[in-house]
């Protein structure tokens, strides 16, 4: 699988502030994460790809070391490296104008600006609170306690990344676990992270500022969400099998297999180990026949990128699947929500949708639909992959969106056994 993108747009930032080399292998090379590789190095820092082994070299900065860009950060489609780098400029003196593409601009970057500007922190945006915006950086930020009042991994990283160049001690109150991506690696690279609980118990993780992080060796594992394409493909097609290695297997990440194996998928795991503080392991599905389930709201933030892909498995089950708490879907890429619905109509899949769900009935799954992708890669490969099993091809608007996070998807699936056919006007 290709790397995975959440690991890699935290293993270039955290090398940029770090004091030292930090050398990458298996770094996602979409156009996400390269962005953000750009961005870096507009902010002052000396990214380099190795061509004789494929390795990532970033020359960190250290904290409070960034430069004042030349020119306006381009962050494309990339809402992770966007609003995680908000936070890592937040405390450092300097300004930064920052935008990317369509669909990035339409987005709310609300829930980012607001605690940041605990910090001292002020911004300039458009209408609506979204992109172009310009950051100007606290002079003499001070720490906060900020309480998330959605589960939010981003929000959460923003806020501890910008307590790293405040004085004494940054807290976050997670009441709902959100991807751990953050602080894992924090603790890898030597910052001063400590966790505990708030008087209700939700969980807190305070960073401690001003403790310069040091250069690590960073191995980035398989992306479960590209993966997720793959593990559907074979368990919706007649006798197939496929093993993704190396995939990582944080918790935080891995609600799309408890769900499929709840449906029924014939899913199995070995090899397993940890990697760079990450556990991975090799991971086959089968050809498997799925029944309908009802995924709780509670388990939204361990698949949130995989829910258009597990609506396609869905199509596929005897019964009914009901898919709770899916707010944080309307402000993806795309509204993530009424796409996927769009590409279920389409395509005759019965299904009823609300504010924050989606229920799905399936069965056989005529297709022959086209799917709107609005800009959102993982709405082109989760309707792609309903293609190789429905009865009827399923063609999607715009298939060079998917670079963004499976570069080579085509290709890759094709080796796999998948036949595409390109559309004619």
């Amino acid at each position: 699988m290709p790397g995975d993108k959440s690991i890699s747009h935290r293993a270039l930032m955290f090398g940029a502030m770090a004091i030292g080399e930090t050398i990458i292998s298996g770094l996602l090379e979409g156009e996400d994460v390269i962005n953000t590789a750009r961005a870096m190095a507009a902010l002052g820092v000396r990214v380099e790809r190795w061509n004789d082994d494929a390795s990532w070299h970033v020359n960190g900065v250290g904290l409070g070391g960034f430069q004042s860009p030349g020119q306006t950060i381009d962050f494309g489609n990339s809402g992770t490296g966007a609003r995680l780098a908000m936070g890592l400029l937040a405390t450092n003196p300097i300004s930064a104008r920052m935008s990317g593409d369509a669909s990035l601009r339409s987005r709310p970057m609300g829930r980012i600006v607001s605690p940041l500007e605990g910090f001292g922190t002020r911004f300039d945006t458009s209408d609506g609170g979204r992109m172009p915006l310009t950051l100007h950086g606290a002079r003499q930020p001070v720490p906060v306690v900020y309480r998330l009042p959605v589960a939010s991994a981003q929000v959460k990283s923003a806020v501890l990344l910008a307590g790293l160049n405040a004085p004494g001690a940054t807290t976050v109150i997670e009441p709902e676990a959100t991807r751990d991506h953050t602080e894992r690696m924090l603790q890898g690279f030597g910052a001063d992270i400590t966790f505990g609980q708030a008087d209700d118990g939700a969980r807190s993780i305070t960073v401690r500022g001003h403790k310069e992080l040091q250069a690590q060796t960073v191995e980035v594992p398989g992306d479960p969400s590209s993966a997720a394409f793959v593990l559907v493909a074979a368990i919706i097609s007649e006798d197939g099998e496929v093993t993704v290695e190396n995939m990582l297997l944080n918790e935080t990440r891995t609600g799309l297999m408890v769900t499929l194996r709840e449906m029924g998928a014939d899913i199995s795991i070995a090899n397993e180990r940890v990697s760079g503080g990450e556990p991975v392991g090799d991971v086959t599905a089968r050809s498997s026949k799925l029944g309908g389930v009802t995924v709780p709201a509670e388990r939204a933030p361990s698949m949130i990128d995989e829910y258009p892909v597990l609506a396609v498995a869905a199509a596929f089950a005897d019964g009914t699947t009901r898919m709770q708490g899916l707010h944080e879907l309307r402000v993806k890429e795309s509204d993530r929500l009424a796409a996927v619905a769009a590409g279920l109509q389409a395509n005759g899949v019965v299904h009823h949708t609300g504010d924050d769900w989606l229920e799905v009935t399936g069965g056989k799954v005529a297709g022959g639909g086209t799917v709107v992708t609005h800009l959102d890669h993982r709405i082109a490969m989760a309707f792609l992959v309903m293609g190789l099993a429905s009865e009827e091809p399923v063609t999607v608007d715009d298939g060079n969106v998917m670079a963004t996070s499976f570069p080579g998807f085509r290709s890759f699936m094709e080796g796999l056994g998948a036949r595409f056919e390109d559309a004619t006007a």
